[in-house]
């Protein structure tokens, strides 16, 4: 069984997300540990949390089903320390609001090094991994690929790997494939030729085991624009045919997939739909 689901809203409590993420259709879901547009970030109360897993646990989801997403604002990479350093006591926050949560994973963009070059934006984004990890031992940070504009890090699986090669931490590191950022740099998923070719790059530098989340989105540039905007399933260069092969890759069904795709929960259960009728319909066609 799949497990496929959206990053879901939380105004008005945690508590709403497991019967919404039921409602649309999904077994999985991806959430903000608070404002993502805001420095502040309160830790929830006893109540809340005690409620968010009561519901956790009557529509049947776990740990391995269930993502939170940083904010924003955090640029672990930032050359400017007073940046740095209000991203890492925020990002510090968001872990125990995931830890309180019985949340298992964070996803992070690794963050911009704003032109002042590669080696040290990855420098300081694994100095602050170190730091966090020596505090808070329950979340595991996953890595999310980027595209590459900006001065970002991370739109190579080989910048991820040196992320993680270089933390003194590497077992609480994992990543997060997204579609979009993915096709936008350079990796054409939609070719089953080039898609294993990216699996083996990342099982011999990374370990697949490590791949815990892919982040389902279309693109609304073609391959290799570096542009970042997300679409709905099929509507964007990606499309049909594209998410088709990806979908049904053995290796791709067995990771939980999350969509970040434009619109509502309406518009994320119609996306939801539409995956598995691509799932359904070439199981079908083999029979």
């Amino acid at each position: 069984m799949i497990l496929i689901g959206a990053h879901m809203p939380i105004g008005g409590g945690f508590k709403r997300v497991p019967k919404e993420t039921y409602e649309i259709g999904g077994n999985a879901f991806q959430i903000f540990p608070h404002n993502a547009r805001q420095w502040k970030a309160n830790t929830p109360k006893a109540e809340d949390v005690l409620e968010f897993k009561r519901r956790v646990k009557k529509y049947t989801l776990n740990e391995e089903s269930m993502l939170c997403h940083s904010g924003y604002l955090i640029n672990i990479a930032s050359p400017r320390d007073e940046i740095w350093k209000k991203s890492l006591e925020l990002l510090k926050t968001e872990m125990k609001i995931c830890s309180e949560l019985g949340i298992k994973y964070l996803n992070i963009h690794p963050g911009s090094h704003l032109g002042t070059g590669e080696e040290g934006g990855i420098k300081r984004i694994v100095q602050a991994l170190n730091e966090i990890f020596e505090e808070e031992n329950n979340v595991i940070i996953l890595l999310e690929n980027v595209t590459k504009k900006g001065g970002n890090i991370g739109y190579t699986i080989e910048q991820l790997d040196k992320i993680i090669s270089l933390s003194k931490y590497p077992e609480r590191l994992g990543i997060t494939f997204d579609t979009c950022h993915g096709f936008d740099a350079g990796y054409d998923i939609t070719n089953l030729k080039e898609l294993d070719k990216l699996l083996k790059n990342i099982d011999s530098l990374i370990g697949l085991k490590k791949l815990k989340f892919i982040h389902l989105n279309d693109s609304k540039y073609g391959l290799g624009s570096n542009k970042d905007r997300h679409e709905n399933i099929g509507k964007g260069e990606i499309g049909i045919e594209g998410f088709t092969r990806f979908l049904n890759h053995p290796i791709i069904k067995k990771i939980p997939w999350i969509l970040e795709t434009p619109g509502s929960n309406h518009a994320h259960a119609e996306d939801i739909k539409l995956v598995k009728k691509l799932i359904n319909d070439l199981e079908d066609h083999k029979k």
